[in-house]
């Protein structure tokens, strides 16, 4: 499902092509998408143009032979473009092509023909132009903070302010512990509805025969003990936002009876007969693969299509390592305000250097223990909890043989990179920088065709 053209409308875009005119399917895709384009050929004059229209995105369509290289033109466009996000397009895709973009500083590769999905994919990830988010400018300042100012941090709450200004409903995933809860909670509160209410329900924790009476709310006499009218969670949060956590967990029933809400945004009380509209805004939050559910039919696939208009997919915390010093300092601070304990220098290197599995949630818990303690005014890396210690010491040497692993996720999987990837718990993008750090060859999977 693609995410709402109108997060796009209002972008401004350069085409840059090497020679000839620039494919007409890939100007009709951006058009197509409300985004203003405009078009430059490769010249000495290129870097002065982009800083003078100052694009929210820069499209490079790649042709051979190619008389610039793509390292000397990616310089030129960061530094007269710092913020735009970087897109090289190709009719000679190769993956050797796709690690050099990567290496030369690109932040995304696409092939022609233009896949209609992973081009909406691929803009959705562009920094928000000035005009798409003046209704979230025009809110209060956000009471709910999104720690960090990495790459990948700084792309997602980019994205969550395009999809705060529009009204459509948004899929967030990600590992146990990410702050999805928290993403929902930021995009409610850049939104036009932050004046009203925010109503969080976990999904998990309703089991189907009290379903209905707690969404929908129920009537007097509907069942025993039913002893007053009473509105549910849906009514709760008329005018505002309604966050179903842990989606994944919900019955195949339940999800027929949520689907049906979604798609005409009416509720009946149990026990009643009576239909009326609310207005809400609906997210949706889970730690599991809907997609992969869908197929196995563990959850419906109808339902999944509605949710996933806009998603937000929240990196675990190894992946965004910078944003470590900042968590640790956010939550110390909220601990034992501005003259909390400091963590050592050492201390902290042992920190950046640990895998974090339960996340934010876990780094957040176990600064709160740490500080209970007390006792000192710095802390040192013997005081970490002992299973933090043996852990980072297991596997501290993990750069030294990363290049060895990811060599043996690509022969076990026959250099087949998706299967690869999954292997390493990486995203295929993550796999291709991780060759191109290590200089790993490209071989051609055994079987090309599942290769995707």
């Amino acid at each position: 499902m693609l995410p709402n053209h109108d997060l796009f409308r209002g972008m401004r875009a350069l085409l840059l092509t090497s020679r000839g005119d620039a494919s007409r399917e890939l100007v009709s895709q951006l058009e197509f998408r409300g985004i203003r384009v405009d078009q430059h050929h490769v010249d000495g004059n290129t870097q002065a143009f982009a800083a003078r229209t100052r694009p929210a995105l820069i499209l490079i369509e790649h042709t051979e032979p190619c008389a610039f290289t793509l390292q000397e033109l990616t310089a030129g466009l960061r530094s007269a473009c710092p913020s735009a996000h970087l897109l090289l397009v190709t009719s000679n895709g190769s993956e050797e092509l796709a690690v050099s973009a990567l290496r030369a500083g690109m932040h995304d590769y696409l092939s022609l023909p233009l896949s209609a999905a992973a081009f909406a994919l691929a803009i959705a990830r562009c920094p928000a132009p000035a005009e798409l988010p003046k209704r979230a400018a025009a809110a209060s300042v956000p009471t709910t903070v999104m720690i960090g100012d990495s790459p990948a941090i700084t792309r997602i709450r980019q994205y969550m302010n395009r999809a705060a200004a529009s009204d459509c409903t948004v899929l967030i995933t990600g590992e146990t512990g990410t702050g999805k809860e928290l993403a929902a909670e930021y995009i409610h509160q850049q939104s036009a509805r932050h004046k009203k209410p925010f109503v969080c329900i976990n999904c998990a924790a309703i089991p189907d025969p009290l379903l209905e009476s707690e969404f929908f709310g129920h009537t007097r006499g509907a069942f025993t003990g039913a002893n007053d009218l009473r509105d549910g969670l849906l009514a709760s949060a008329e005018g505002g936002t309604v966050l179903l956590d842990e989606i994944g967990d919900m019955s195949l029933s339940a999800q027929a009876k949520i689907l049906r809400v979604l798609e005409t945004k009416e509720v009946s009380r149990l026990g009643g007969t009576e239909r009326r509209k609310i207005d809400v805004r609906f997210l949706a939050a889970t730690n599991q693969d809907l997609e992969d559910m869908s197929n196995r039919g563990a959850f419906r696939r109808d339902l999944y299509y509605r949710l996933n208009v806009a998603r937000v997919e929240l990196p675990p915390l190894r992946e965004r390592r910078e944003d470590i010093p900042l968590l640790i300092d956010h939550y110390r601070k909220r601990q034992g305000g501005p003259g909390a304990t400091e963590f050592s220098p050492d201390c902290l290197r042992r920190l950046l250097e640990y895998n974090w599995p339960g996340n934010i949630r876990e780094l957040k818990n176990m600064i709160e223990g740490i500080l209970l303690d007390g006792g000192t005014d710095c802390l040192g890396s013997e005081q970490l909890p002992r299973r933090v210690r043996e852990c980072i010491a297991t596997h501290s040497d993990l750069s030294e043989h990363e290049r060895e692993l990811v060599v043996d996720a690509l022969c076990s999987s026959h250099w087949n990179k998706s299967r690869a990837a999954e292997k390493l718990q990486w995203s295929r993008m993550t796999l291709y920088r991780k060759m191109a750090k290590y200089n790993i060859p490209h071989l051609p999977a055994s079987d090309p065709q599942e290769d995707v």
